[in-house]
């Protein structure tokens, strides 16, 4: 999902569901697949960030892509799925009696 609005005559705003279907260096492809621009493939570039609200006397700069994961397959609906990749981030616990069995890698 993007973050910014980048280009909203070109469907590019806050909120647009995309596909990811390719990642280069400093941008990466995606096709839009909600709206009325669905289906147009863009390039979405790194976008230099400066937060506004610090502590600190100085700026923090950072360049980032302006994107977000919005959908994934939840734990439950992917059993019995085969799927070429797969990848799994689990910042904190989430199952409770070892079954994580269920994802084979």
């Amino acid at each position: 999902m993007l973050m910014r609005n980048l280009n909203q005559i070109n469907g590019l705003c806050n909120g647009t569901r995309m596909i990811v279907t390719g990642c280069k260096k400093n941008s990466i492809e995606c096709e839009i697949m909600c709206g009325s621009h669905i289906g147009t493939k863009h390039l979405i570039p790194r976008i230099e960030m400066i937060p506004t609200e610090t502590p600190w006397p100085f700026d923090f700069k950072r360049t980032q892509f302006p994107l977000q994961i919005c959908f994934a397959m939840t734990i439950n609906k992917s059993q019995g799925q085969s799927l070429d990749k797969v990848g799994i981030f689990l910042p904190r616990p989430v199952f409770c009696h070892g079954q994580l069995y269920v994802c084979s890698f």
